[in-house]
């Protein structure tokens, strides 16, 4: 009865935190303020001779060279608003997506109008079709039909007839043809899960059967008289997966052929599949503990496959979908389709090789000792890729020449140290280019490459510009401290306006630590600004990266955590948070906070239990306190199955040493969350009182991972973060 008063206390406090903070933090999530404005969406046209953006409504035409401006589509022809768009291969026709609906996480559902532009007219997609039910559609090579997944199911139709062909009929809740399953979107990046081919002839699909799939239930106390209950198919770790294959079948259909790719479909995944010519189909397979990745040809005839390559890691495979990023979604063949671009960490850092399509010895292509962080474009002489490899906080454009490997030219200009990205048109001439540092919002501009010469600013965020130069002070600082076993890790601290080093001030670490993403970036956003806010009130925020983040150190320093995640990350994160303390007089270390969401709530789960003595407070939200209860392909690329390495997850998993905790601790989750299940934080709050241990706790109903959806909530939610922290340290 206690415990219940205490956690009323809670929510019924007074916010703690000065005006100045509350009004920094409307700014920030109310009127957001600090959001920087985007380029587009843009698309290049005519192979990069020009590119077309969406502008009040309309599609407008640049030249690239010129920057001559044409109205190729009027709003008032469009008549909708325009989420996103696309063009048929010869310019004619625009597919226009809008009245778009969430799918887990994207907007990947809605209508599609077609306008030709030869006649005017504009004719809308999917007959008698439900409002808002078609996805991914896209214009055949011709640009004469338009194929689209609706309820799980492919269709073409014809746009001078409007005849719709249904290519598949056994589309249901569980077998789902053309898209990908819940597991599959989330960890394999797969929504789009159709390609047309070359000819126009066929289309070739994923379709999953998730009917052997366990289910979890979402429950919606809120929004009817009685509680409703949503079911998701969720496969957890060590349990049962959708059995995916990938078919052939006519555009004007008929039956499917299967690709005969060996091996249990529920065992293991298909992560990507494209045309490499009219009837051949190339498949990437990776295994259920995806440590072995092959690519098959298949004959889209017959179904006959024969592998062409296997990449094994001991660990895992970073293959594009979960690790290096690709420009399509495609397989990239150069040396005139001779061989295939591959990316592998066969010699300790992510490295660029070709593939001969008949066998023989890979040939590396970008630099040893670097990490290609991302492949941008790939030319007939060239492939643009990003690295960094002096500094992982930042990211550059660099070209290697494919008749000169293993040198890399840098085209990012040397006196711009900034995170750069890349958008190259297809000739490899021009490129959106955009760059922002950690305290400077982005700015896009025109690019011709490879001499990167800028022909015009794109978006300049000037007003936000001047905002940041106002907020920024001081300025954050990068700086590196010793680790572990030799390491040394990178991190940033934030310090308070009238920052003062002969007092001592309280830390607040954020954390994230899991090998989904980094945090010490050189980059600008939001979640930088509310810290900036956050420390004006008196702290220092700080961001450590620990060993098992993506960050471009090579393969060791990426899969050294493989088995044990949560283990090393708390190892890393307690040295790196003492020796920040000890390197700085002014560092308060009796007073240190940490923070975190999703891996950075399991996170901070762990440092509160493991270094009790290190950590003050901590605020947790969506965590995963028991790593058995995530999905499979996330889970057991890191870990294996629980079945193979049960001592790893037992002693990976923050619940298993709840008993440590000492120090205040707020568990944050929504209750609609349908990537990390709220059922991990109740079986967590069951645990800590059955220990007798004190804990306080807030829910958000039916809000998911992002705990986002609703008027005010995320205000609410960082309201509340800097009220436990102002309260508490």
């Amino acid at each position: 009865m206690r415990r219940i008063a205490a956690f009323a206390l809670l929510l019924c406090l007074p916010v703690l935190a000065s005006e100045e903070l509350t009004h920094q933090l409307k700014r920030i999530f109310e009127t957001k303020e600090f959001d920087s404005k985007r380029f587009g969406p843009a698309r290049w046209i005519e192979n990069g001779a020009a590119y077309t953006t969406l502008e009040g409504g309309s599609i407008i035409r640049y030249d690239s060279a010129t920057g001559q401006k044409q109205t190729l589509v009027a709003a008032s022809k469009i008549q909708h608003d325009v989420d996103d768009y696309i063009w048929s291969k010869d310019s004619k026709r625009l597919l226009i997506f809008t009245n778009t609906k969430k799918v887990w996480r994207e907007n990947t559902r809605g209508d599609y109008y077609v306008l030709d532009l030869t006649t005017n007219s504009l004719k809308k997609l999917g007959g008698t079709a439900p409002e808002s039910s078609l996805m991914f559609a896209k214009f055949s090579p011709d640009g004469g039909r338009v194929a689209y997944v609706r309820g799980n199911n492919l269709y073409v139709e014809d746009i001078g007839s409007a005849a719709i062909k249904q290519l598949t009929s056994d589309g249901s809740a569980t077998m789902i043809n053309g898209t990908g399953d819940w597991v599959y979107e989330e960890e394999l990046n797969l929504r789009d899960g159709f390609r047309w081919s070359p000819d126009g002839r066929a289309i070739a699909y994923w379709q999953s059967d998730s009917s052997g799939v366990q289910k979890y239930d979402l429950v919606n106390y809120t929004d009817s008289l009685y509680p409703t209950i949503t079911e998701i198919p969720y496969p957890k770790a060590g349990t049962t997966n959708s059995a995916v294959r990938v078919g052939v079948v006519a555009a004007t259909g008929g039956k499917t052929t299967w690709m005969a790719i060996p091996g249990d479909p529920r065992n293991n995944y298909i992560f990507r599949m494209d045309w490499t010519g009219a009837n051949e189909v190339a498949i990437g397979q990776m295994n259920r503990l995806q440590n072995t990745a092959t690519v098959y040809l298949a004959d889209s005839r017959n179904g006959r496959a024969t592998k062409m390559l296997e990449d094994h890691d001991a660990a895992w495979v970073d293959v594009p979908e979960i690790g290096i990023v690709v420009s399509r979604q495609g397989f990239e063949w150069i040396n005139d389709g001779k061989s295939l671009l591959w990316v592998s960490e066969r010699e300790g850092w992510q490295r660029a090789y070709s593939f001969p399509r008949d066998g023989g010895a890979p040939r590396p292509i970008t630099p040893a000792g670097w990490d290609a962080i991302s492949i941008n474009a790939v030319t007939g002489e060239a492939i643009y890729f990003i690295a960094s490899p002096e500094n992982a906080t930042q990211r550059y454009l660099y070209r290697t020449r494919l008749n000169d490997p293993g040198k890399a030219e840098r085209l990012t200009p040397a006196d711009q140290p900034a995170t750069h990205s890349y958008n190259i048109s297809p000739d490899g001439k021009w490129a959106f280019h955009t760059y922002s540092r950690f305290d400077a919002p982005p700015v896009t501009e025109l690019v011709q490459l490879p001499a990167h010469r800028v022909v015009r600013t794109l978006v300049d965020n000037a007003e936000l510009r001047a905002k940041a130069k106002e907020l920024w002070s001081p300025a954050p600082e990068f700086f590196q401290v010793p680790g572990p076993d030799g390491i040394k890790m990178d991190g940033w601290v934030i310090k308070p306006r009238n920052f003062d080093a002969s007092k001592k001030y309280p830390v607040v670490v954020y954390v994230y630590g899991e090998p989904a993403g980094v945090t010490v970036t050189d980059a600008w956003s939001s979640r930088n600004v509310f810290h900036k806010a956050l420390a004006d009130e008196g702290y220092l925020v700080a961001s450590f990266e620990n060993r098992g983040t993506p960050a471009p150190k090579g393969r060791q320093w990426r899969k050294s955590v493989y088995g044990s995640v949560g283990v090393l990350s708390t190892k890393d994160q307690v040295a790196a948070v003492q020796a920040f303390a000890k390197e700085r007089p002014y560092v308060d270390a009796s007073r240190v906070a940490v923070w975190g969401w999703s891996g950075g709530g399991t996170n901070t789960l762990n440092l509160m239990f493991r270094a009790p003595d290190v950590y003050r407070a901590g605020v947790s939200v969506a965590p995963v306190p028991d790593q058995k209860l995530y999905d499979t392909i996330y889970q057991e690329r890191y870990m294996g199955t629980p079945e193979g390495n049960p001592d790893g997850y037992k002693q990976g998993s923050a619940i298993n040493f709840a008993e440590g905790l000492k120090g205040k601790l707020l568990i944050v989750h929504g209750t609609g969350d349908d990537n990390v299940h709220f059922q991990g934080s109740q079986r967590l709050i069951n645990r800590l009182v059955e220990l007798g241990k004190s804990f306080d706790f807030m829910e958000y109903p039916n809000r998911s991972h992002a705990i986002s959806e609703g008027k005010g909530t995320s205000l609410h939610v960082y309201s509340l973060i800097c009220r436990y922290i102002e309260e508490h340290l």
